[in-house]
Protein backbone atom coordinates (compact mmCIF):
# COMPACT_ATOMS: atom_id res chain seq x y z
CA UNK A 1 0.00 0.00 0.00
CA UNK A 2 0.93 3.21 -1.00
CA UNK A 3 1.80 6.11 1.87
CA UNK A 4 0.66 9.06 2.42
CA UNK A 5 1.58 12.11 0.10
CA UNK A 6 3.57 13.11 -2.63
CA UNK A 7 6.73 11.22 -3.57
CA UNK A 8 9.83 12.36 -5.92
CA UNK A 9 10.03 9.83 -8.67
CA UNK A 10 13.76 11.18 -9.83
CA UNK A 11 15.73 14.83 -9.45
CA UNK A 12 16.97 16.59 -12.64
CA UNK A 13 19.29 19.17 -12.36
CA UNK A 14 17.72 20.06 -8.61
CA UNK A 15 14.27 19.68 -9.91
CA UNK A 16 12.35 17.38 -7.79
CA UNK A 17 9.85 14.77 -10.73
CA UNK A 18 6.91 13.98 -8.31
CA UNK A 19 4.28 11.38 -9.16
CA UNK A 20 1.54 13.98 -8.72
CA UNK A 21 3.81 15.94 -11.48
CA UNK A 22 3.73 12.85 -13.76
CA UNK A 23 0.30 12.52 -12.98
CA UNK A 24 -0.57 16.11 -13.70
CA UNK A 25 1.43 16.13 -17.32
CA UNK A 26 -0.78 12.78 -18.01
CA UNK A 27 -3.99 14.54 -17.36
CA UNK A 28 -3.00 17.37 -19.58
CA UNK A 29 -2.33 14.71 -22.24
CA UNK A 30 -5.66 13.39 -22.10
CA UNK A 31 -7.52 16.53 -22.30
CA UNK A 32 -5.47 17.58 -25.27
CA UNK A 33 -6.53 13.65 -26.82
CA UNK A 34 -10.13 14.38 -26.28
CA UNK A 35 -10.09 17.69 -27.53
CA UNK A 36 -7.93 16.48 -30.61
CA UNK A 37 -10.70 13.43 -31.03
CA UNK A 38 -13.68 15.56 -30.73
CA UNK A 39 -12.69 17.78 -33.02
CA UNK A 40 -12.18 14.76 -35.65
CA UNK A 41 -15.68 12.74 -34.87
CA UNK A 42 -18.00 16.61 -34.66
CA UNK A 43 -20.83 16.40 -36.56
CA UNK A 44 -24.37 17.50 -37.01
CA UNK A 45 -25.71 14.13 -35.52
CA UNK A 46 -23.48 13.53 -32.50
CA UNK A 47 -21.83 9.93 -31.58
CA UNK A 48 -22.39 9.02 -28.22
CA UNK A 49 -18.86 10.65 -27.26
CA UNK A 50 -19.92 14.14 -29.06
CA UNK A 51 -23.46 13.90 -26.88
CA UNK A 52 -21.67 13.32 -23.66
CA UNK A 53 -19.36 16.06 -24.12
CA UNK A 54 -21.88 18.51 -25.36
CA UNK A 55 -24.44 17.44 -22.46
CA UNK A 56 -21.89 18.18 -20.14
CA UNK A 57 -20.92 21.61 -21.36
CA UNK A 58 -24.61 22.59 -21.92
CA UNK A 59 -25.12 22.09 -18.23
CA UNK A 60 -22.24 24.04 -17.19
CA UNK A 61 -23.26 27.04 -20.02
CA UNK A 62 -26.92 26.99 -18.61
CA UNK A 63 -25.82 27.23 -14.78
CA UNK A 64 -23.04 29.94 -15.64
CA UNK A 65 -25.93 31.92 -17.35
CA UNK A 66 -28.62 31.40 -14.21
CA UNK A 67 -26.12 32.87 -12.03
CA UNK A 68 -24.04 35.30 -13.93
CA UNK A 69 -25.90 36.45 -16.44
CA UNK A 70 -24.79 38.48 -19.13
CA UNK A 71 -21.53 37.26 -17.99
CA UNK A 72 -21.48 34.13 -18.60
CA UNK A 73 -19.56 34.19 -21.62
CA UNK A 74 -16.59 35.99 -19.54
CA UNK A 75 -16.97 33.36 -16.76
CA UNK A 76 -17.77 29.83 -18.62
CA UNK A 77 -14.45 28.98 -19.74
CA UNK A 78 -13.33 29.21 -16.50
CA UNK A 79 -16.11 27.40 -14.84
CA UNK A 80 -15.66 24.59 -17.82
CA UNK A 81 -11.78 23.98 -17.25
CA UNK A 82 -12.16 23.96 -13.48
CA UNK A 83 -14.55 21.23 -13.72
CA UNK A 84 -12.85 19.19 -16.68
CA UNK A 85 -9.50 19.14 -15.22
CA UNK A 86 -10.73 18.72 -11.96
CA UNK A 87 -12.52 15.56 -12.67
CA UNK A 88 -10.43 14.07 -15.47
CA UNK A 89 -7.75 14.37 -12.63
CA UNK A 90 -9.86 12.69 -9.69
CA UNK A 91 -11.38 9.95 -12.33
CA UNK A 92 -7.93 8.77 -13.23
CA UNK A 93 -6.68 8.75 -9.89
CA UNK A 94 -9.16 5.71 -9.39
CA UNK A 95 -7.85 4.08 -12.37
CA UNK A 96 -5.96 0.34 -11.73
CA UNK A 97 -1.89 1.26 -10.87
CA UNK A 98 -2.81 5.03 -9.53
CA UNK A 99 -0.88 4.12 -5.76
CA UNK A 100 -0.13 0.30 -6.64
CA UNK A 101 2.47 0.40 -9.12
CA UNK A 102 5.81 1.96 -8.16
CA UNK A 103 9.25 0.53 -6.68
CA UNK A 104 10.89 0.69 -3.07
CA UNK A 105 13.39 2.78 -1.94
CA UNK A 106 14.65 1.25 1.24
CA UNK A 107 11.58 0.33 3.23
CA UNK A 108 9.05 2.60 1.62
CA UNK A 109 7.03 2.02 -1.54
CA UNK A 110 7.14 5.11 -3.61
CA UNK A 111 3.93 4.40 -6.21
CA UNK A 112 4.88 5.93 -9.72
CA UNK A 113 1.77 7.94 -9.99
CA UNK A 114 -0.68 9.62 -8.08
CA UNK A 115 -3.46 11.59 -8.49
CA UNK A 116 -2.20 15.19 -9.14
CA UNK A 117 -5.63 16.55 -7.09
CA UNK A 118 -4.01 14.40 -4.29
CA UNK A 119 -1.18 17.11 -3.69
CA UNK A 120 -1.61 20.21 -1.63
CA UNK A 121 0.57 21.93 -3.96
CA UNK A 122 -1.70 21.64 -6.83
CA UNK A 123 -4.77 21.86 -5.74
CA UNK A 124 -3.15 25.46 -3.99
CA UNK A 125 -2.13 26.10 -6.95
CA UNK A 126 -6.20 25.91 -8.86
CA UNK A 127 -7.18 27.98 -5.99
CA UNK A 128 -4.88 30.78 -6.75
CA UNK A 129 -5.72 30.68 -10.54
CA UNK A 130 -8.95 30.58 -9.60
CA UNK A 131 -9.05 33.62 -7.38
CA UNK A 132 -6.23 35.71 -9.69
CA UNK A 133 -8.56 34.86 -12.29
CA UNK A 134 -11.85 36.43 -10.76
CA UNK A 135 -10.25 39.62 -8.99
CA UNK A 136 -9.15 40.01 -12.77
CA UNK A 137 -12.34 39.88 -14.04
CA UNK A 138 -13.75 41.98 -11.63
CA UNK A 139 -11.53 44.97 -12.26
CA UNK A 140 -12.01 44.49 -16.46
CA UNK A 141 -15.83 44.66 -15.08
CA UNK A 142 -16.27 47.11 -12.87
CA UNK A 143 -13.30 49.42 -13.43
CA UNK A 144 -10.43 49.76 -10.86
CA UNK A 145 -12.26 52.71 -9.11
CA UNK A 146 -15.16 50.23 -8.23
CA UNK A 147 -13.10 47.69 -7.43
CA UNK A 148 -10.96 49.29 -5.06
CA UNK A 149 -14.05 50.52 -3.12
CA UNK A 150 -14.69 47.37 -2.50
CA UNK A 151 -12.47 46.32 0.16
CA UNK A 152 -11.01 50.27 1.23
CA UNK A 153 -13.19 53.37 2.52
CA UNK A 154 -12.52 56.74 4.84
CA UNK A 155 -15.51 55.56 6.14
CA UNK A 156 -14.28 53.61 9.26
CA UNK A 157 -16.62 50.49 9.40
CA UNK A 158 -17.25 50.57 5.74
CA UNK A 159 -13.11 49.86 6.00
CA UNK A 160 -13.11 47.21 8.66
CA UNK A 161 -16.00 45.39 6.21
CA UNK A 162 -13.85 45.58 3.05
CA UNK A 163 -10.62 44.46 5.24
CA UNK A 164 -12.69 41.50 6.40
CA UNK A 165 -13.73 40.47 2.99
CA UNK A 166 -9.74 40.85 2.09
CA UNK A 167 -9.58 38.04 4.71
CA UNK A 168 -12.25 36.38 3.17
CA UNK A 169 -10.79 36.19 -0.22
CA UNK A 170 -7.69 34.83 1.71
CA UNK A 171 -9.52 32.25 3.40
CA UNK A 172 -10.90 31.34 0.02
CA UNK A 173 -7.66 29.74 -0.71
CA UNK A 174 -7.22 27.47 2.24
CA UNK A 175 -11.06 26.62 1.82
CA UNK A 176 -10.60 25.74 -2.03
CA UNK A 177 -7.27 23.75 -1.87
CA UNK A 178 -7.73 21.69 1.46
CA UNK A 179 -11.55 20.79 0.38
CA UNK A 180 -10.17 19.58 -2.62
CA UNK A 181 -7.02 18.21 -1.54
CA UNK A 182 -9.05 16.68 1.63
CA UNK A 183 -11.45 14.46 0.14
CA UNK A 184 -9.28 13.02 -2.13
CA UNK A 185 -6.09 12.03 -0.21
CA UNK A 186 -8.97 10.48 2.04
CA UNK A 187 -10.65 8.44 -1.01
CA UNK A 188 -6.90 7.35 -1.76
CA UNK A 189 -6.28 6.36 1.83
CA UNK A 190 -10.08 4.28 2.35
CA UNK A 191 -9.49 2.58 -1.07
CA UNK A 192 -5.95 1.70 -0.32
CA UNK A 193 -7.63 0.15 3.16
CA UNK A 194 -10.53 -1.97 1.62
CA UNK A 195 -7.79 -3.22 -1.09
CA UNK A 196 -5.41 -4.78 1.41
CA UNK A 197 -8.13 -6.66 3.05
CA UNK A 198 -9.80 -7.96 -0.11
CA UNK A 199 -8.68 -7.16 -3.26
CA UNK A 200 -11.78 -7.65 -5.32
CA UNK A 201 -15.02 -7.23 -3.66
CA UNK A 202 -14.53 -5.39 -0.99
CA UNK A 203 -13.42 -2.16 -2.54
CA UNK A 204 -15.93 -1.99 -5.32
CA UNK A 205 -18.57 -0.11 -3.33
CA UNK A 206 -16.36 2.40 -2.35
CA UNK A 207 -14.21 3.16 -5.66
CA UNK A 208 -18.46 3.76 -6.58
CA UNK A 209 -18.50 5.66 -4.12
CA UNK A 210 -15.42 7.82 -5.12
CA UNK A 211 -16.42 8.16 -9.02
CA UNK A 212 -19.41 10.07 -7.58
CA UNK A 213 -16.81 12.23 -5.20
CA UNK A 214 -14.51 12.56 -8.16
CA UNK A 215 -17.41 14.55 -9.99
CA UNK A 216 -19.08 15.97 -7.30
CA UNK A 217 -15.32 17.72 -6.11
CA UNK A 218 -14.84 19.38 -9.60
CA UNK A 219 -18.45 20.52 -9.47
CA UNK A 220 -18.11 21.76 -6.09
CA UNK A 221 -14.86 23.79 -7.03
CA UNK A 222 -16.18 24.90 -10.56
CA UNK A 223 -19.45 26.46 -8.98
CA UNK A 224 -17.93 27.81 -6.15
CA UNK A 225 -15.87 29.97 -8.90
CA UNK A 226 -18.70 30.77 -10.70
CA UNK A 227 -20.46 31.55 -7.52
CA UNK A 228 -17.42 34.13 -6.88
CA UNK A 229 -16.91 35.43 -9.98
CA UNK A 230 -20.36 36.41 -10.28
CA UNK A 231 -20.07 38.57 -6.97
CA UNK A 232 -17.06 40.30 -7.95
CA UNK A 233 -18.20 41.45 -11.61
CA UNK A 234 -21.67 42.41 -10.14
CA UNK A 235 -21.44 46.36 -11.46
CA UNK A 236 -24.38 47.31 -9.88
CA UNK A 237 -23.46 45.74 -5.99
CA UNK A 238 -22.69 47.81 -2.82
CA UNK A 239 -19.75 49.55 -2.93
CA UNK A 240 -18.60 51.09 -0.15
Amino acid sequence: MATSGLETIISLAGFRVTNTLIATLLVDAVIITLIFTLKKRISLVPGKYQGIVESVIEYLYSTTEQVAGSRAPMIFPWVAIFFIYVAISNLLGLLPGFGTIGFSRGSDFVPLLRASTSDLNVTLALAVVSVIATHTLAIRTTGLGSYLKRFFALNPLLLFVGLMEIVQEVTKLLSFSFRLYGNISAGESVLGTMASISAFILPVPFLALEILVAVIQALIFSLLTLAFMSILTETHSKSH
